[in-house]
């Protein structure tokens, strides 16, 4: 039998959650709407699928450096954040000019 996933509340919390989320994070969502506006078939020039999908592959490695740079950041916050906890005499210093 396969686990069960944790109920994760209604469709309309879940969508609040994941609005929340992304207005802390704005590149995300910005990403996410360049990536969205692919799928869109307006006016003008009809693309091809292979230009949609070169086109795809590139918002999505952006969306890859963009997710790894934020994560990056955060994490040496929180490991400067931890350190410091742990050690009271830390101090962290600046390059003197």
């Amino acid at each position: 039998m396969a686990p069960q996933r944790p109920d994760r509340g209604s469709s309309a919390q879940r969508e609040e959650r994941l609005l929340e989320r992304l207005r802390a994070h704005p590149e995300l969502l910005a990403r996410f709407e360049s990536i969205l506006g692919l799928t869109e078939v307006e006016a003008g020039p009809l693309r091809t699928a292979d230009e949609i999908e070169e086109q795809l592959v590139q918002e999505v490695r952006r969306l890859g450096h963009e997710v790894m740079q934020d994560w990056a950041v955060r994490a040496e916050e929180r490991v400067a954040k931890e350190v410091i906890e742990a050690n009271a005499e830390v101090r962290l210093r600046k390059k003197k000019p």
